[in-house]
């Protein structure tokens, strides 16, 4: 069958036994993707130039590198420390340093909500392998900045500043990624500040971005005179009404995170609404990866997203620890299990990116089934969580 539960697959006595895979030798083989990206990014003389620091994706055969202003620009910084984790390479400890280094001016931008994505993927994973004070002291100005976009009226923190014909106050889904930033800030400095800030995005974002199913709109619109909601529309899915796969990725992985930050059962029970709604979806194929956008009517003939399923995956390791008889590890191992036997890309091609099949933004007909560096840095990160008990 083309189109089946994936959960129904996991459970099938074909699915019974948990696909396992050799970690050690997926590192291995990601190591060696990486050391031809790498190759690739030297080759690219005129980045420098331009002041292009990290490799984005692929698009027509070329590798599309970006500035550090971009929204994925600290994901290879902390791929390189994911490598260097499991590895203890010195190798990738200094390539790490280098392209973490590459961001760093970022931490006054208070241009975009995005920091947590740029700073704490890079950064964070810096000071949380190195201990490095000036690593420490760049993630406290990155949530400063991060914090000046937050309207108290509306309680959340502003997303994007562009199209202002379109939306007055837009927050995105992916919005919830960047919170646990904040939460690091308050550990670091002793200031709530950052974390009752997080607190209210997180309670805004759950009564209003959620439908009664879990899924979730992709933007919301606020009037921040009066806190309300102007309205709820979609960039990056198929339609306003449609559950763009990615944003329901990041919103488990969002509440996810934010129950480990908080102990509030409220975030808990969010993360596991959503997960069944991932995981019993009738749209999703027999392996689990999603497609872009779970109500897009060309199902099965439209693009994947194995971004999704590696996002997914990630947060599902982390959700099992919470949420005892759920199985959400064996179905976390399945879907990392496919990721690796069937969305890798083929020694040295991709330019050296690791999983291929991904979607960006397929509505501006932007990064349609291409590899991504967040895709493979949430594979990565599955790879590591995988081994945790």
């Amino acid at each position: 069958m083309k189109s089946i539960l994936f959960l129904t697959a996991l459970l099938s006595v074909g699915m019974a036994k948990a696909q396992k895979i050799n970690v050690p030798k997926a590192f291995a083989d990601a190591g060696r993707q990486t050391e031809v990206l790498l190759q690739e990014i030297k080759k690219d003389t005129l980045a420098a130039k331009k002041n292009l620091v990290s490799p984005r994706t692929v698009e027509n055969g070329k590798l599309v590198m970006v500035n550090s202003r971009d929204w994925t620009s600290g994901f290879f910084a902390g791929e390189l420390w994911f490598l260097y984790e499991q590895s203890k390479n010195e190798k990738w400890k200094e390539l790490a340093r280098t392209y973490t280094e590459k961001v760093k001016k970022e931490q006054f931008n208070t241009g975009t909500h995005d920091l947590g994505f740029m700073m704490y993927c890079s950064f964070g994973n810096g000071y949380r392998l190195t201990g490095d004070t000036a690593y420490r002291n760049v993630i406290i100005q990155s949530a400063k900045s991060l914090v000046k976009r937050f309207n108290p009226v509306a309680g959340v923190i502003r997303s994007w500043d562009h199209n202002g014909a379109k939306w007055k106050y837009p927050v995105i889904i992916d919005n919830m990624m960047n919170l646990e930033l904040l939460f690091e800030a308050t550990k670091l400095t002793g200031d709530s500040s950052f974390y009752k800030i997080a607190i209210s995005h997180a309670d805004v974002t759950l009564k209003n971005h959620f439908r009664p199913d879990f899924s979730s709109w992709h933007v919301v619109d606020y009037d921040v005179q009066t806190g309300k909601v102007i309205q709820k529309v979609t960039a990056q899915g198929y339609s306003d009404a449609s559950a763009w796969a990615r944003g329901q990725a990041w919103a488990l992985y969002g509440y996810t995170m934010c129950y480990r930050e908080t102990g509030n059962k409220t975030y808990l029970a969010q993360a596991n609404g959503i997960a069944n709604l991932i995981l019993t979806n009738k749209s999703t194929p027999e392996d689990g990866v999603p497609y872009w956008d779970y109500n897009d009517p060309a199902i099965p003939n439209t693009s994947r997203d194995a971004s999704a399923a590696a996002i997914t995956a990630s947060a599902l390791y982390e959700l099992d620890g919470y949420s005892t008889g759920k199985g959400y590890r064996k179905t976390a191992d399945k879907l990392l299990y496919t990721l690796n036997k069937k969305y890798t890309s083929k020694p040295g091609s991709n330019k050296g990116f690791i999983l291929e099949h991904s979607t960006g933004h397929r509505p501006a007909k932007s990064e349609i089934d291409v590899p991504i560096n967040y895709a493979d840095y949430y594979y990565l990160e599955s790879l590591l969580r995988s081994e945790k008990k």
